[in-house]
């Protein structure tokens, strides 16, 4: 497989007066074109400033973030932004839409940002939602507003997904059916996915698992064949 992602000696600190807090200590590791990898770890980890780094929504102190060959810590404002919108894909939690538009609009809205133009009909089909794209936010499901979210996060086909705690407010359920989805992905569209959870069932089904744990890798596990979406425990 081709490196998609390369972390080397990555730190962040941030400083709050005389206190220096090491957020990202020294981060190395690399991530494959196409594999689902968990990151793992308790609140407080650095789990979150990890994804922020690979977002490009922050720069690291010191060390070098490789994306397909690019070093995206040099990048500029500007670069960062265009980096975000037309490679990244971002899946939260509670899903951030925008509750006076519909689902179809929702997704049409990154037309304002991108170069390719989508058709937010044609991608919420792909997730199952073809029935509801003309429902605002508070006529849908959690499962329903987070396929929404999904639909579209890879409606430009982003070399990576980045999902925080993506099932943290679904039932098992419904969650088993997002992570289903994501796992789809990988395997149909060669995206990148990566999950930052600290639940460590979902390590069950990863290619790669990267534990955290203040602010440094702690270990990585490498899953050659990662077991079934049923063998996880909801």
């Amino acid at each position: 497989m081709n490196k998609l992602i390369e972390f080397k000696n990555v730190s962040k600190e941030y400083k709050t007066g005389a206190l220096v807090v090491k957020a990202a200590n020294q981060l190395n590791f690399s991530i494959d074109k196409g594999e689902l990898v968990v990151i793992l770890g308790p609140s407080g980890s650095g789990k979150s400033t990890l994804l922020n780094l690979l977002g490009g929504l922050d720069k690291v102190s010191s060390g070098e973030i490789i994306i397909d060959g690019e070093n995206i810590s040099n990048f500029s404002d500007k670069e960062l932004t265009q980096y975000r919108a037309n490679e990244i894909g971002f899946i939260f939690q509670f899903y951030n839409l925008i509750p006076n538009l519909t689902a179809c609009e929702n997704i049409e809205i990154i037309n304002d940002v991108i170069d390719k133009k989508i058709d937010g009909t044609e991608v919420l089909t792909q997730v199952g939602l073809s029935e509801h794209v003309n429902k605002f936010p508070s006529e849908l499901s959690g499962g329903e507003q987070q396929r929404v979210s999904i639909a579209r996060a890879i409606s430009k086909k982003p070399k990576m997904l980045l999902c925080d705690e993506p099932t943290g407010a679904l039932d098992s359920n419904t969650g088993k059916l997002i992570i289903e989805l994501l796992i789809n992905l990988c395997e149909t569209e060669n995206t990148t996915v990566i999950i930052v959870t600290h639940n460590s069932e979902f390590a069950k089904v990863a290619d790669k698992v990267i534990h955290i744990k203040n602010g440094s890798v702690e270990s990585i596990e490498i899953h050659e064949t990662p077991e079934s979406i049923d063998a996880i425990n909801w």
